[in-house]
């Protein structure tokens, strides 16, 4: 079917979506798979409305991915560090006593 306006179809954030899934947070990644994957399907359907909100949806879900997986490394770089620096308060009280 041709498109009328010779329209190009909205942004569908599907390679956004795949890299979050894979590297930031899966369940977030996949509701913007999901959605990423009906945008062009909607609009070359004729759906146009239906298209723009399919992506506006996958970039909401791909971004809340990637913003979960940041705040996670965060909190794990943090974690490490904190480890760490008990590991080595642990070792040199062990050094004092001996």
């Amino acid at each position: 079917m041709e498109n009328f306006n010779n329209q190009k179809p909205p942004k569908s954030w599907l390679v956004e979506s795949i890299l979050v899934t894979l590297f930031c947070c899966l369940p977030f990644g996949i509701a913007g798979i999901v959605n990423a994957s009906r945008v062009e399907s909607r609009f070359y359907a004729g759906d146009i409305d239906g298209a723009n909100r399919a992506s506006a949806e996958a970039k909401k879900w791909t971004m809340v991915s990637f913003f979960i997986g940041i705040a996670i490394a965060i909190i794990y770089f943090i974690l490490v560090i904190a480890g760490v620096a008990s590991a080595f308060k642990i070792a040199g009280a062990a050094n004092a006593y001996s």
